[in-house]
């Protein structure tokens, strides 16, 4: 029996994937700071799901907390970061860039930090982590989501390239969403909107590939692609 272990699974992607992973036979470790609703999640199969309050932003408490549970689980073989936030922001409300970077960018590097130092000690592992099609350009809408999105795409990359020294045994996957039916859907003239089922299937089938870098759906690499062609000008104009 395999364990992992979902950062941020009260609602969304990460609730969706702790039930599919339970359904495959894992051990799952899910954490999120509403604990009402992880002991909810853990009621539909109580001997799969293991919930723990964990606040990505309560940075001393991170690394004990996720010891913790792996103590609970038995092990570890699989860490997906799916906590994150991210709001529009045109007035650029200080407030709400500050929470953005303090999950997106600083809870978000101390968890991937605790699971690659526990991977590399057990020699194998899978640290897969949410970030966005988002990360691939600014936007002025949300600056600081985009740009925090941004950072978690080189700091994968970064471990990813560390790994090939440390590890050769663990994958580093960066799971790049779309618009997926989620409260993080936000904007105007939103398209191609994947269902949560949809795009948790997905990402499981990208986790099991090991591919380094995974579009959901995979339709969006095309806008992947028209992004980084498009040029400075034109997009600012956008």
């Amino acid at each position: 029996m395999k364990n992992a272990i979902i950062v941020g699974a009260s609602s969304g992607m990460g609730y969706e994937l702790a039930k599919r992973l339970a359904g495959d036979g894992y051990r799952v470790g899910v954490t999120g700071r509403r604990l009402s609703l992880l002991r909810e999640l853990q009621a539909s199969m109580p001997l799969q799901l293991f919930p723990m309050e964990l606040d990505a932003c309560d940075l001393n408490s991170v690394d004990r907390h996720l010891n913790d549970l792996v103590l609970q689980l038995g092990g570890l073989d699989l860490l997906i970061i799916s906590a994150g936030t991210g709001e529009l922001n045109p007035q650029l409300d200080f407030g709400l860039e500050k929470q953005t970077i303090d999950i997106n960018v600083s809870g978000f590097t101390a968890i991937a930090d605790w699971a690659y130092n526990y991977f590399v000690r057990q020699k194998h592992g899978t640290l897969a982590s949410i970030t966005s099609i988002a990360a691939l350009r600014g936007n002025r809408q949300s600056p600081a989501y985009s740009a925090s999105k941004a950072y978690q795409v080189i700091y994968l990359e970064g471990l990813r390239q560390k790994a090939f020294r440390d590890c050769r045994h663990l994958s580093i996957i960066d799971i790049r969403p779309g618009y997926v039916d989620t409260k993080m859907a936000k904007g105007e003239n939103i398209f191609w909107v994947s269902s949560v089922e949809k795009a948790c299937d997905q990402i499981i089938e990208g986790i099991a590939s090991k591919k380094p870098v995974v579009y959901i759906t995979r339709r969006w690499r095309i806008i992947a692609w028209a992004l980084r062609l498009l040029p400075g000008f034109v997009h600012k104009r956008l």
